[in-house]
């Protein structure tokens, strides 16, 4: 049988095409990139956008920003793991640029996070919208659970002393490292509980009872930065953009945080 040739013209364009693939692999990025949980729904919802769009690959890990826990980016930072971007709570991200862990001028300010409660799906909701009904949804809980980056710390360190409970919470209010706090309630290791509303809206089992009042509220900024010695730095400038870009305030506001990028 006589084999079948390609036209030249035909060759010629299957060539360019693979030439075109060929540069576009070669300029494809692989970036690591670690967030803490209160940005990382919405991390995940335009990760996949992100790739389509830059035709760079993410490698997505998870860990808090603070602690000692063996994922907690500090920690992670500390022992030298390559990372290209972190996404974290922003006062703890200021640390690590003080020291010399970031790339100076890289800060992104991405988002803001109010501190919400939640009980057991199909349990008793406590009203919540006053301060003294935070009050009594605390003291009249069995067992609560706070967690152990910057919601927590402000539980345990400033929260519980302005309702005047610190004292009565002594045994059964703890704080839970790695573990988001809505699967300890989902899970019945605790009655009520309180962390990032953005942490707690993706868990399964629970039933967000609301913010806690303003007067006692604490806002946490989610802010995203290039590693020192990141192998990638361009693409992960690119990839902070692109969180921040306008088009995708809709996107991170449906997941519990309030955008600081003006919507269109």
């Amino acid at each position: 049988m006589r084999s079948r040739r390609l036209p030249r013209k035909a060759l010629t364009a299957f060539a360019a095409l693979a030439l075109a693939a060929a540069a576009h692999a070669a300029h494809a990025a692989d970036l690591r990139v670690v967030t803490s949980g209160g940005f990382a729904q919405a991390y995940k919802d335009l990760s996949g956008a992100y790739e389509r769009s830059s035709g760079n690959h993410l490698v997505s890990e998870w860990g808090p920003s603070m602690g000692t826990t063996r994922n907690a980016i500090p920690v992670r930072l500390a022992r030298g793991e390559s990372i290209d971007v972190v996404i974290m709570v922003g006062d703890a991200l200021d640390k690590l640029m003080a020291e010399g862990q970031l790339e100076p001028g890289s800060k992104v300010v991405l988002a803001n996070s109010p501190i919400a409660c939640a009980v057991k799906h199909g349990a008793a909701q406590p009203d919540i919208g006053t301060v003294d009904g935070l009050r009594q949804a605390f003291l009249h809980a069995s067992r609560v659970a706070y967690s152990d980056s910057a919601s927590g710390e402000y539980i345990k360190r400033e929260l519980l002393d302005k309702l005047g409970i610190k004292q009565q919470m002594e045994g059964k209010a703890a704080q839970i490292p790695a573990t988001p706090v809505g699967e300890i309630i989902a899970h019945g290791q605790a009655d009520f509980g309180c962390q990032q509303r953005s942490e707690l809206k993706p868990v399964a089992g629970i039933d967000i009872v609301g913010l806690i009042p303003q007067e006692v509220q604490l806002t946490t900024q989610f802010s995203g930065a290039v590693v020192r010695g990141s192998s990638q730095p361009q693409a992960a400038r690119q990839l902070l953009n692109f969180l921040a870009a306008p088009d995708n305030a809709n996107t991170i506001e449906q997941t519990g945080l309030a955008p600081v990028a003006a919507r269109h």
